[in-house]
């Protein structure tokens, strides 16, 4: 068993990256053994195909520095919070007995996301229950579950994450998902995040939420219970 400090979860191969990929490396960047878990192969996205998909989420994957990255082959579009999935997503968590999940933004401009929110949520409670019964692991529940932010900017953020020394390659890990944003040479239609300032948004909202904490870049996250500390000089 290849226990990890934190699980994220995207409903898409790219959401892990553009939510909380400054995050995730600076934990590894402090010896934090992380692992992603992508819920769909995102077939239903408009440009690239999953083969490619699955190629580009590996080399963000290595640069990132993840211990693993597994694909749990939901329906793109229209998986649901069932109990199925759930038993899927209670598997991965008993396997990985993360001690932190990070999951989807609790409300986003695509449906997926919201959706991806609640199920991982339901399933990391479910998790810890023993009369749930799993092929390979006994019961785990993580002892947070934290969700990042995505499109909806109107989502305020319960905590902010100090991504300064690892935003430049937080962009270089999701550029490898070259197929989803803008490139002059490609013939495929455009769509919101193949927009040639998108990328610039990113940044701008990493800037916007550092400048709030007293550093240059941030990341957002909503918390499910009272963010509790020893003390208050442990806060930036």
């Amino acid at each position: 068993m290849n226990k990890l400090s934190i699980l994220a979860f995207g409903a898409h191969p790219d959401d892990v990256e553009l939510g909380c990929g400054g995050t995730l490396l600076s934990h590894i960047s402090q010896g934090k053994k992380v692992g992603i878990v992508d819920l769909t192969r995102g077939e239903l996205g408009t440009r690239g195909t999953p083969e490619i998909r699955s190629e580009e989420s590996a080399e963000a994957a290595k640069i990132i520095g993840v211990e693993i990255r597994e694909n749990l082959g939901f329906e793109d579009g229209f998986f649901e919070n069932s109990k199925e999935n759930q038993l899927k997503v209670i598997e991965v968590i008993r396997k990985y007995q993360p001690d932190i999940v990070i999951a989807s933004a609790i409300e986003d401009r695509h449906p997926d996301h919201g959706r991806a929110s609640k199920l991982i949520s339901d399933s990391c409670f479910l998790s810890g229950l023993l009369k749930i019964k799993t092929a390979t692991a006994e019961p785990w529940r993580p002892n947070a579950v934290y969700h990042y932010i995505q499109f909806r900017s109107h989502i305020t953020p319960n905590l902010v994450v100090d991504i300064s020394d690892f935003h430049e390659k937080k962009m270089e890990a999701i550029k490898m998902h070259k197929s989803q944003f803008y490139d002059p040479d490609s013939n495929e239609p455009e769509t919101m995040i193949a927009q040639k300032g998108f990328l610039e948004f990113i940044e701008a909202r990493a800037l916007e939420y550092g400048t709030q904490i007293g550093v240059k870049y941030g990341e957002g996250f909503t918390a499910e219970r009272y963010i509790g500390v020893k003390d208050l000089s442990s806060l930036l």
